[in-house]
């Protein structure tokens, strides 16, 4: 029986910890932290929460994702992949179906960990990755058009494409100020790091780019409102008014057809969840030289979804930009996540209130950026030109799927399909072939005779092999092959050398063949059976119905066997 694997790595690292660890890890923090501030709140409004939910669950989950996650350089908090589902289950659900939904992703990704199955998720094959990703992305992007153009609506349609025809509809409506804020957010977002080169700003290195364009951005707004009297531009103030006292922690209400109702979009949750924090902390890894724990880490991410959204907070997973820039600046131990979660604190307490003069523009802007980044349109471009056109399908599948209806269906529709087209490429890779005459030993593993080059097939004998694992497909590939002689030999020989397992379909049409062939009057004889094979054949009675003595261990046994059998018949 195995054991729980729940090793969090905050506990081995500090066992030898020093002041110059320290130091390290507090620069990494702090500026992590500072990188955070602006993507939580982006995060947090465009997921449909207000601003300080988003700060909240940076805080809550960022530090239990360190505590108890198996990656040393992990950063937790929201991230844009989750930005349509959540945004989706609050239109449906609302508030506190969110809140449920969460934790019983919490719980799932627990489970996950404690069944040891964190290395299983590395295995949704990578079209679907891709798809579903860039697909998020665009749909990240269609969602922050109305606030990075000003546009003037009531309400924005939920469905993709009705939303674009909303947005050309309403296009005249574009308030030129928001839209000048907007897109001068993505440009000194996109061009920050090349200005501080150019400029030689080496000091505001570390500053992020979406926290700088924060800054002039809202100085600028304020400037405008102030002396050129210019009131169009929607700041968050405007939209929701802003809380920096931390909320008590409150157990929703459970019924069990609220539960039922929201296994999906929890399924979802985790899921998801547990795919960019395995691979976060896997590019982690190949940059650090270390190897985490994956069932440790869905354990530490099922905790930190337990704790966020009693809180009030939303789903959270590890973030693989905020990650990267722990590493980046210096971070080594979850210590470094720990101080990142305190800053956010520390900001959250007493400089939230500021939030309120930060343009909506700027952060629609922010999030473009974002999901700019995660489109990978590179890699989505070069799996669609390379790769089999059986990866290009589900690549497009899942990409579709997810724009056009959400991840939950996208997610699903692409495991059915990648599951189908694996099962139909493993079926072709069995071949089934008939022997005609002689047998080529120069290749042949199961021979005795070591003088011989080849063996002849005795009249009335047939011979058939089968190379590649048995099962579905591979039965009626057997069939066709026989239907071409169209005669009745007296013994055919079934060489299974080259069969590393079979299934219990497998198992069944081989049943129905050697039975089939009884009826007509045929023996069949089975060779080069390695042992696996062979006692699943015990186990299924297949001695008592072909006999002991038809079953050999090679070739050379298996025509002896069919040459006494023809003369017994002659007789």
């Amino acid at each position: 029986m195995q054991t729980i694997s729940f090793k969090p790595k905050f506990f081995s690292s500090i066992r030898h910890y020093d002041r110059k660890t320290f130091t390290q890890d507090l620069m990494a923090g702090v500026i992590v932290g500072i990188v955070a501030l602006p993507l939580a709140i982006a995060f947090g409004i465009a997921s449909g929460v207000s601003p300080e939910k988003g700060i909240i669950t940076a805080i809550v989950a960022g530090l239990m994702i360190s505590l108890f996650g198996g990656s040393k350089v992990q950063i937790g908090g929201p991230t844009g992949a989750f930005i349509v589902i959540v945004a989706g289950i609050i239109q449906q659900y609302g508030i506190e179906g969110l809140t449920i939904a969460t934790l019983m992703a919490g719980v799932f990704l627990i489970l996950l960990g404690v069944l040891h199955l964190g290395t299983i998720i590395k295995y949704i094959p990578y079209p679907i990755v891709v798809g579903f990703t860039s697909g998020i992305a665009v749909t990240i992007f269609t969602t922050q058009i109305k606030d990075l153009l000003g546009l003037t609506m009531d309400s924005v349609p939920s469905d993709f494409i009705e939303k674009w025809i909303a947005y050309i509809r309403e296009l005249a409506t574009i308030d030129w100020w928001s839209a000048a804020i907007g897109v001068g957010s993505v440009a000194l977002i996109a061009s920050w790091p090349m200005l501080v080169r150019k400029f030689h700003l080496s000091p505001l290195k570390s500053l992020p780019g979406s926290l700088v364009a924060i800054l002039l951005m809202t100085v600028a707004a304020l400037l405008l409102k102030q002396y050129a009297g210019v009131t169009t531009v929607e700041t968050i103030g405007d939209r929701f008014s802003i809380n920096s006292t931390l909320p008590d922690a409150v157990m929703p209400q459970l019924s069990w057809e609220t539960i039922k109702m929201l296994v999906g979009p929890a399924v979802t949750i985790a899921v998801l969840g547990a795919i960019e924090s395995l691979l976060s902390a896997t590019v982690a890894d190949g940059v650090i030289g270390d190897h985490h724990n994956s069932n440790t880490e869905l354990i530490g991410q099922g905790i930190a979804n337990l704790a966020s959204p009693l809180f009030g907070g939303i789903p959270a997973t590890g973030a693989i930009a905020r990650t990267m820039t722990n590493i980046n600046n210096g971070g080594r131990t979850p210590v470094a996540g720990i101080i990142h979660a305190v800053v956010l604190l520390l900001i959250f307490l007493f400089l939230m209130p500021l939030a309120q003069y930060i343009p909506m523009a700027c952060l629609a802007g922010v999030l473009v950026v974002v999901a700019y980044g995660m489109s990978g349109w590179r890699s989505f471009l070069a799996m669609a030109r390379r790769n089999p056109k059986s990866d290009v399908t589900v690549l497009l599948m899942t990409f579709f799927l997810t724009i056009i209806f959400d991840l939950t269906i996208a997610i699903e529709f692409g495991l059915v399909c990648a599951c189908l087209l694996f099962m139909r490429r493993m079926a072709e890779t069995t071949e089934v072939h008939a022997v005609l005459n002689e047998i080529d030993l120069n290749q042949d593993a199961d021979m005795e005779r070591g003088n011989l080059e080849h063996l002849t097939i005795p009249k009335g004998v047939e011979v058939y092999e089968i190379n590649g694992p048995y099962f579905f497909g591979a039965g009626t590939r057997f069939e066709d092959i026989m239907a071409r002689y169209g005669h009745r030999p007296k013994v055919r020989i079934i060489r299974m050398r080259k069969v590393p397992f079979i299934d219990s379909t497998g198992m069944h049409n081989l049943e129905n063949m050697c039975r089939m062939s009884q009826k007509e009057g045929v023996t069949v004889v089975l060779s080069g059976v390695n042992p696996k094979v062979e006692e699943l054949l015990q186990r299924n009675g297949f001695p008592e119905l072909l006999g002991q003595e038809n079953i050999c261990n090679h070739i050379d046994l298996a025509l002896s066997r069919a040459s006494e059998i023809c003369e017994q018949n002659q007789a």
